[in-house]
């Protein structure tokens, strides 16, 4: 534990960061399930919503910093196939 006033303050303050961080992953991460389950059931309105969801998850992590923009824009293109694919 730290003595320092300032880094007792980094202690609280990277708790709060590293609680937000786990919410946002968290929110993403059922999104994408959810997009999944959809596909899998072949419904494709349901993925049609779940894919703009998970979409716009992804695009406000990478915005946050929580998650890679290269792995975001991966993440993308391979919903984007599987829903297309569903659509068509």
């Amino acid at each position: 534990m730290p003595n320092i006033k300032s880094a007792k303050k980094r202690v609280l303050v990277i708790e709060k960061k590293t609680l937000r961080n786990q919410m946002i992953k968290s929110a993403l991460k059922t999104a994408i399930k959810r997009f999944e389950i959809a596909v899998a059931n072949k419904d494709a309105e349901a993925a049609t919503t779940a894919y703009r969801y998970a979409v716009k998850k992804l695009d406000q992590a990478v915005a946050k910093g929580i998650v890679h923009k290269n792995t975001a824009a991966r993440k993308k293109s391979q919903m984007a196939l599987k829903y297309q694919a569903i659509a068509a």
